[in-house]
């Protein structure tokens, strides 16, 4: 439940959908298992010891979408049809074209498919009201819309925005590694990537290692970006912050999350699920207000008169 990833986008003005309703709608569209010759499914799992399809604690939603994926290497596909080309080759006298190929290929798919081995996988997001904020655990685009898409379905209607900067979010990141410090409640740590305009774009990798060297004020100076740059909030949450305000492998650093050793003075499952998410969604809920004003992104007013 702990998010590694966060990919934030801002809910609508009118967004009101209480938690029932929103749990109604998202058990209607529950995880259907793959069928055999199905490429892929998808649909609403649910989270948490309670099993309920929203887990609402303090006005906070976690909700997770579950995806089913057939395991079909297209490498396993060409080589079945490779095989059944020469066959096909052999009675008809001449060699396969590539219409004739495509074919084969899509029926051999289809064949495969059906004894394929699925594979099941899950994203978490966070619905927080209060702040208008979608929060989606994933590491990559592809997945945050893959959840935004269904969660569309689901609800009929779903205008989430990106979130936009006053500045380039390169150009600050650079300024910060420029001036060796972080504004705030922010602490540059040892992660730094620089990435020029150039259209092969060459980019450097820093990983574990200092950042006040001449090397990288250098490159800086001549017009290299800072596309991702390690960071510590507070003291509290370690994280890797993007050109695309992506903010990955999330370290909670002063968050005991074992519990206390003593069993007999554990809470029961649900309770500390509970205590977990209040937690996570309170640091986290905090470290996104900071990174807004830091970072100065805009208004939903600002960013709709922009548009």
């Amino acid at each position: 439940m702990w998010f590694k990833n966060l990919i934030v986008y801002r809910l609508p003005e009118d967004w009101s959908v209480p938690a029932a309703e929103l749990e109604t709608q998202l058990s209607n569209r529950s995880l259907p298992p793959c069928g055999s010759f199905d490429r892929h499914s998808r649909g609403w799992v649910p989270v948490g010891p309670g099993r309920r399809f929203v887990h609402t604690t303090n006005g906070q939603h976690l909700i997770a979408l579950g995806v089913e994926e057939k395991l079909l290497p297209a490498s396993v596909i060409r080589q079945v049809a490779g095989e059944r080309a020469k066959e096909l080759e052999e009675q008809q006298g001449y060699p396969v074209g590539r219409r004739q190929m495509r074919e084969l290929k899509e029926r051999v798919g289809e064949e495969l498919r059906g004894r394929a081995l699925t594979r099941k996988r899950s994203t978490c997001a966070w619905i927080d009201p209060a702040n208008r904020r979608l929060v989606i655990d994933a590491a990559g685009a592809s997945r945050a819309e893959e959840l935004i898409e269904t969660l569309r379905d689901t609800l009929g209607t779903l205008a989430v925005e990106f979130l936009e900067t006053e500045r380039s979010v390169p150009q600050i990141l650079g300024a910060w590694v420029m001036a060796g410090d972080a504004p705030l409640r922010f602490t540059i740590e040892q992660d730094l990537e620089l990435q020029s305009a150039d259209p092969s774009k060459p980019t450097i990798r820093y990983v574990r290692h200092p950042l006040d060297g001449k090397d990288i004020r250098a490159h800086i100076g001549a017009g290299m970006f800072a596309t991702r740059l390690g960071l510590t909030w507070n003291d509290r949450i370690a994280f890797v912050l993007t050109e695309k305000l992506q903010v990955k492998r999330v370290e909670f650093l002063a968050i005991e999350k074992d519990g206390p050793g003593d069993e007999a003075a554990q809470p029961a499952a649900e309770e500390q699920f509970d205590i977990d998410f209040t937690l996570m969604t309170g640091e986290l809920a905090q470290l996104l207000a900071d990174l807004a004003e830091v970072l100065g992104v805009r208004s939903a007013q600002a960013q709709s008169a922009a548009a």
